[in-house]
């Protein structure tokens, strides 16, 4: 990747280093419809690396998302991608008995990637002794983004307008969000108050520092909202103090869950290759890696003499 801001974004935060990558790891999840498995993604050496857990969009499994999940791990990350109940490889259509359950075990499934972090690091050949457990992000991708925001604090109103209860983990100190889904309210399509009783987030209680990034040419097919729909967690969340938008994007973001593959209306490898180390140096501030790597890149966004997206600061 040739582009002045790729490479400005490289000096700050370095060069990849090889990474050891080992799935499916299979977690305990009692009662789940199908056991849960997830994939390990860690430097090939290097001690005291943080967590950062990641839920995928509707329909994908652990094997997605390689262009954000193996670059972070190259930068420094354990990085744990497990492979929820909605995945194609379940098939478990709308018309499923477990579907309407399926929002809230997903979020039981962080929770289990993070009570299982022994099996985790065993499973990886010499990772154990290296992880630090301190030092917790959550991150997620569309219904992914929702699943992450529910564990960083954000809360779920019911039909009746009452907040629910707290899902989120206080082991968890940072998040992203990518393409998450908004408010809810008389801008959702039927189908979606139908089946996505999610869609209704209360995000007064995200207190979480996050990250919020967002296309401005992503229109959902879930709501007659325009892309700003997606920007509602950094509009309407105390934690969410940082908006990345970029110009151009849909709802793949350029190619995050992968090249190439049918959900990628808007490929881009410029587009990816910054969100990769955009979303890296955040994750390196956020969790106390390198203070001065996200301030460091906004300002080389900033500075574009060409921006593929801009930066919003609370």
């Amino acid at each position: 990747m040739s582009s002045s801001l790729v490479t400005a974004l490289d000096e700050i935060g370095g060069g990849g280093d090889p990474v050891v990558s080992v799935a499916p790891v299979t977690l305990s999840a009692r009662g789940r419809a199908v056991p849960l498995e997830v994939r390990v993604s860690a430097p090939a050496t290097g001690g005291d690396l943080p967590v950062v857990v990641f839920s995928h969009g509707n329909g994908w499994n652990l094997d997605g998302y390689a262009p954000l999940t193996a670059f972070w791990a190259s930068r420094g990350f354990v990085v744990v991608q497990p492979t929820h109940l909605d995945s194609r490889r379940n098939g478990f259509g709308f018309d499923h008995p477990v579907f309407p359950s399926i929002w809230t075990e997903r979020i039981a499934d962080l929770t289990r990637v993070l009570d299982q972090l022994d099996t985790i690091e065993a499973a990886v050949p010499g990772l154990a002794g290296r992880v630090d457990r301190d030092r917790i992000a959550a991150t997620g991708h569309s219904w992914g983004g929702q699943t992450a925001q529910a564990f960083l604090g954000a809360r779920i109103v019911d039909e009746e307008g009452h907040v629910g209860g707290d899902m989120s983990d206080s082991r968890v100190t940072a998040g992203i969000l990518f393409a998450a889904t908004g408010l809810g309210g008389d801008d959702l399509h039927p189908f979606a108050k139908a089946n996505f009783p999610f869609m209704r987030p209360s995000f007064a209680e995200l207190s979480t520092p996050t990250l919020v990034v967002a296309g401005d040419h992503d229109q959902s097919k879930m709501s007659s909202r325009g892309p700003d729909w997606f920007t509602d967690a950094y509009t309407h969340s105390p934690g969410a103090t940082d908006l990345l938008t970029l110009h151009g994007a849909e709802h793949a973001l350029g190619g995050i869950v992968g090249y190439e593959v049918a959900e990628t209306t808007d490929e881009n490898p410029e587009r990816v290759a910054v969100v990769q180390r955009m979303s890296a140096a955040y994750l390196r501030t956020a969790l106390h890696v390198d203070e001065g790597a996200w301030p460091s890149a906004r300002n080389a966004l900033r500075r574009a003499a060409d921006p593929i997206g801009y930066i919003d600061t609370k």
